[in-house]
């Protein structure tokens, strides 16, 4: 097919300007900042989002409404200079998909000539003022300010489509770091790619749309970070502090630098500057000034960055050099960087082990360092793994983790620590660790000691297979401890166990790490009995068949119309039948949100006739106030003592009177649910655990 001249005079006027700007990146960023970007461009496209974007159609113009409040939290400032039609489609995009806090939407025209002036009165909600004269971006944003009422200002350009739910991402990470002064989204192109996740700043001023032309979802751009400054194009602000600093500084008119120099006084007024990627904003950049700046208002790009670096002379002079290419490493160069390896990221709403592992990471975060966890089978856990991003979590996973060792190689050295999770993990990874990052101290969590509970089954069940099984693994465990600089364990009992197999070892105690709930409701107002525990622990399997099929139907003789709910992921079939087989039985399997059960029910009931470690359930319950009757086994290590903060039966028919006086007991049940309280506060909250983490991981 014959090329037209209109064609080749673009391709033409394409290779001129990548040329052009080719040139002038080697003569500003130099010879490695120039050739990351090019390779960049060599690259394939990135794979597609997990998440299409949403985009309107590009319709005739109609009467719509937008969301509107009397008393916004959020005041959305959308200045505009022509191009009605981007204008109309951010619009529709506010409107499609409404955030759930109350916003105004505040259009400032900064003097167009063509049909905003007549449309945008149209559109109900929209709060429109008109400029008298065109003043350029700073000053329609200023004006903007001015006119704003609500708690946040959230500056979006008009060439925008916001993503759903992403001014919700913005403001609730206000209230997740309290520190934040100033949160930016993550801005994409219109075909998927990455524009900006936050951008770096070198020393001479000049700056690093970090990410651009990439995936969103490259590990290294999709977690709340630190960033040197956040595009005008869409970021968050409070209000009062925004007025505190003056608005947007005028010395930038009519436009570039006005957002960086507003991180920079961000920061010198206290505050942090953060990039939120769970607010995705798509960006048709350059819609309104081109990309030259060689001519026209984009020239003053150039010019403002001489500005900027005279007036923040002393404050670049901590940034990396012009020419750097920014990594992790670089931009997490001031924190103390802490390594997680495990199987799967954590999912706290599904066992005990995942929640003490995400509240270690939120003490750490605190704590300011930077985490990184690595699954080591390389799935995202979908929801589980955005949780842990919108925290800063840096998760990697695949297609960009492509091996454990080939990452270590590449990452290993920026570690202080490094912590593997559960023996088979720490011996496949402690080899690796020694070879690419031996200046990390080591840290093995135990999770509980496996080779105890295995042999704990092993008696139950009188099975010589299994026994040998245990010993195995208790080979293997107590080889990694001996390779390890530090061992976790979570109970007492653990410690008392280890000292005797392996004296030699370095141990700190980590048990569960709770928050407490409070009383929940008073007992009168709570009925049942409740277990939570996920079917892929042994113990937890046991336990139910032993209690549905031998103490349940004792209870119900004495109590007929009580019900028992059986709360946990990956019930089996089994246990589903023998459910169904037992009147006032119900199998809810994964439940979302457990917090009604524990509110809610009389009783927590944990039967378990072995395993190892500190359970779960039972914090769980007792920081709702909720009493527990348990068996020996499950209360191991956990500080409790029988009838003052918990009932304590190991056969059928005693751990069925039990229950029955329990229930029926006010005071006797008011009792253990304080106590209980008292027991996670003192051994099993966060405050409890704060110095261990500090000897552990911060010292």
């Amino acid at each position: 097919m014959s090329m037209s001249l209109a064609d080749a005079r673009y391709h033409f006027n394409r290779v001129l300007g990548l040329i052009r700007r080719g040139l002038a990146s080697l003569r500003t960023r130099g010879w490695r900042a120039t050739l990351q970007r090019v390779q960049v461009h060599a690259r394939k496209p990135p794979p597609p989002l997990r998440k299409p974007l949403w985009l309107p159609a590009a319709t005739a113009f109609a009467p719509f409404a937008v969301p509107v409040s009397d008393t916004p939290v959020a005041s959305i400032v959308i200045p505009v200079y022509n191009h009605c039609a981007h204008t109309l489609a951010c619009l529709r995009a506010l409107a499609a998909h409404p955030p759930a806090a109350a916003c105004e939407i505040l259009v400032i025209d900064d003097g167009s000539s063509d049909q905003t002036a007549q449309w945008m009165p149209q559109i109900s909600g929209v709060r429109y003022h008109r400029r008298d004269h065109n003043g350029g971006f700073i000053a329609a944003c200023n004006d903007g300010l001015r006119l704003a009422r609500g708690h946040y200002v959230v500056l979006l350009n008009n060439d925008t489509v916001p993503q759903p739910g992403w001014l919700d991402a913005l403001l609730d990470t206000f209230s997740q770091v309290p520190e934040a002064g100033m949160v930016g989204a993550q801005l994409l192109y219109p075909d998927g790619r990455l524009q900006e996740s936050g951008g770096v700043v070198f020393a001479d001023g000049s700056c690093w749309s970090y990410g651009r032309f990439e995936s969103a979802e490259d590990p290294r751009h999709a977690s709340l970070r630190d960033a040197d400054y956040c595009s005008g194009a869409a970021l968050a602000i409070p209000r009062a502090l925004l007025q505190s600093l003056g608005g947007l500084d005028t010395r930038y008119a009519p436009a570039y630098y006005e957002d960086t120099d507003l991180a920079f006084a961000v920061r010198a007024a206290g505050k942090r500057v953060v990039v939120q990627p769970a607010s995705r904003v798509v960006h048709d950049e350059g819609t309104s000034n081109g990309t030259d700046t060689g001519s026209g208002i984009k020239a003053y790009q150039v010019r403002n960055q001489q500005v900027f670096a005279g007036k923040w002379r002393d404050a670049l002079q901590a940034q990396p050099p012009a020419g750097s290419v920014p990594t992790p490493a670089l931009l997490q160069r001031g924190r103390r960087q802490i390594l997680i390896l495990d199987e799967s990221v954590p999912q706290p709403d599904r066992d005990s082990a995942s929640l003490r592992q995400y509240n270690l990471i939120r003490m750490l975060l605190a704590a300011g360092t930077h985490v990184v966890f690595v699954p080591t089978r390389g799935e995202h856990a979908g929801a589980a793994t955005e949780a842990l991003q919108r925290l800063g979590v840096e998760v990697w996973y695949s297609p960009y983790l492509q091996g454990v060792g080939s990452w270590l190689q590449a990452h290993g050295r920026r570690f202080a620590v490094v912590m593997m999770v559960r023996h088979h993990v720490a011996s496949e990874c402690l080899p690796l660790l020694r070879r690419f990052a031996p200046q990390a101290r080591t840290v093995f969590d135990t999770v509980d000691l496996h080779y105890l509970r295995e042999r704990r089954g092993a008696e139950l069940a009188a099975d010589a297979a299994l026994l040998r099984s245990a010993e195995r693994t208790r080979t293997r465990e107590l080889a990694v401890m001996a390779r390890t600089d530090v061992t976790l364990l979570v109970s007492a009992a653990e410690r008392e166990q280890l000292a005797v197999d392996a004296p030699a070892v370095r141990v700190e105690l980590l048990s569960n790490l709770h928050e407490v709930a409070g009383q929940g409701h008073a007992w009168e107002a709570r009925h049942d009995l409740v277990f939570v525990g996920g079917f892929r622990h042994p113990p937890n399997l046991d336990a139910m068949r032993w209690f549905i099929s031998e103490i349940f139907p004792q209870v119900r003789q004495q109590l007929p119309d009580v019900r028992f709910h059986c709360i946990g992921a990956d019930v089996p079939e089994q246990i589903r039948t023998l459910g169904a087989q037992q009147p006032g039985v119900h199998i809810h399997g994964y439940v979302p949100d457990v917090v009604p059960y524990m509110e809610g029910g009389r009783i927590a009931v944990a039967p378990l006739r072995f395993g190892a470690g500190v359970k779960g359930k039972i914090n769980l319950s007792m920081a709702h106030g909720q009493p527990i009757v348990a068996t020996t086994c499950a209360v191991e290590g956990m500080y409790l003592q029988a009838g003052e903060s918990v009932l304590v039966a190991d056969d059928a028919a005693g751990f069925a009177d039990a229950i029955v006086r329990l229930y029926q007991d006010r005071e006797l049940w008011q009792r253990l649910a304080d106590n209980g309280l008292d027991n996670i506060a003192t051994h099993f909250s966060l405050e409890a655990a704060r110095a261990t983490v500090a000897r552990v991981f911060l010292q």
